[in-house]
């Protein structure tokens, strides 16, 4: 029996492809991906060329970007007055007991550590390094657009019914301040309907897998129909080819972008970010406690400040929390006051406790470091580790 040649077989034959489709097989590619496969990524929205001008969003492209707050006025934006602060608190030392406890607890936590030294060890000196930690944090809003689309079910299109507000314009709930979020929005007077850009209306895309054929041809026998000495092929019957698995023999899809609809609610779509920016700084008390390990405990609190824009803090007995404060503050509004809308700030101060724990085991000194309300322990010497090997 004389063999058809499957279309997916071929190397340079042109395909069949649905009218128009050919301009589209690039952004298609992963619209019907077989298992395993990632799937391309195809853009939201019909061209940008190909859209109505919205007054006020001439120029928007499908990438969308942010959008700079509007310009305050005449009035020059200043900064606040700096004000003094009062003397902060004092942490006591922790108790040979404290730091006994914390040393087991840190040695029973590795698993090559024995807890004898932190049982057995002798204290010979426990200094305090109590350091402050400041931090700021300027919470933002940001605001982008770019143009969307949603499978059309007869949602009411509105592009005629009124005038876009403007991104600024447009009122949104603020959530919970410092932390992170994002809110996506349509803008009124924006969405109108048009055809799929992916499928061109026809709500169908073509199968790559088959090229359009619905058949694919048979693993087992290469197409030819035969195998071992001309048996036949007990995986396609002898027809040297099988129904595509990935469209069911259909040779074409349904189409992601559309739903299978052929039409798209096209719309101008406002993302609003709000983002907690943090810049923290601590004092370097020379004890030789690495200063990166500090942002990760807590401390004491011993100053607050939330304003819409703080002030650089003035008066602090440690003079390097002053001026962490002054460059952080006037660091973050150059930053931030032009291409976000400043929401919030807050500026704290903590003491973080830091101490030094000298001790004496099997006639050998050391130390390690306590530190932090949690009673953290840092130590790069433990003296009695065993080689663990995995088999």
């Amino acid at each position: 029996m004389e063999k058809q040649p499957l279309l997916s077989d071929q190397g340079e034959v042109p395909k069949y492809t649905f009218p128009g489709q050919q301009h589209h097989d690039a952004q298609n590619a992963g619209a019907n991906a077989g298992p395993g496969q990632p799937e391309a990524v195809r853009p939201s929205a019909p061209p940008s060329a190909t859209m109505d001008t919205v007054p006020g969003y001439e120029g928007i492209g499908a990438g969308g970007g942010d959008l700079p707050p509007p310009y305050p006025g005449d009035v020059p934006v200043q900064m606040p007055t700096p004000q003094p602060l009062e003397a902060p608190w004092q942490i006591p030392s922790i108790s040979e007991s404290v730091a006994q406890e914390a040393f087991i607890k840190y040695a029973s936590s590795k698993c090559c550590y024995s807890t004898k030294p932190a049982k057995e060890m002798v204290f010979t000196d426990l200094q305090a390094h109590n350091t402050f930690r400041y931090r700021l944090e300027t919470f933002t809003e940001s605001r982008s657009t770019n143009w969307d689309s949603e499978p059309y079910n007869g949602q009411v299109a509105d592009a005629y019914c009124g005038v876009a507000p403007k991104p600024w314009d447009i009122p949104v709930t603020t959530p919970a301040l410092f932390k992170d979020n994002t809110k996506a929005l349509k803008v009124p007077f924006t969405s109108s309907v048009k055809g799929c850009h992916t499928c061109l209306g026809l709500g169908l895309t073509a199968c790559r897998h088959c090229v359009s054929s619905g058949w694919i041809q048979c693993s087992g026998c290469q197409g030819s129909g035969t195998r071992f000495s001309s048996d036949r092929c007990i995986t396609c019957s002898g027809r040297g080819r099988l129904r595509c698995s990935y469209c069911s023999g259909r040779g074409s899809h349904q189409c992601k972008t559309c739903s299978g609809k052929g039409k798209l609610l096209c719309f101008i779509k406002l993302t609003v970010k709000w983002k907690n920016n943090v810049k923290e700084y601590a004092v370097d008390t020379r004890s030789g406690f690495p200063m990166d390990q500090i942002f990760s405990a807590s401390g004491e609190k011993v100053f607050s400040d939330t304003h819409p824009l703080v002030s650089p803090i003035r008066g602090f007995p440690a003079d390097k929390i002053n001026e962490a404060s002054e460059n952080s503050v006037r660091e973050h509004f150059a930053q931030f006051s032009s291409s976000c809308r400043i929401m919030q700030q807050r500026q704290t101060i903590e003491l973080v406790p830091i101490t030094r724990v000298h001790y004496i085991w099997k006639e050998n000194a050391n130390f390690f470091f306590v530190y932090g309300n949690e009673h953290k322990v840092y130590t790069d010497d433990y003296p009695a580790t065993c080689c663990c090997t995995l088999l």
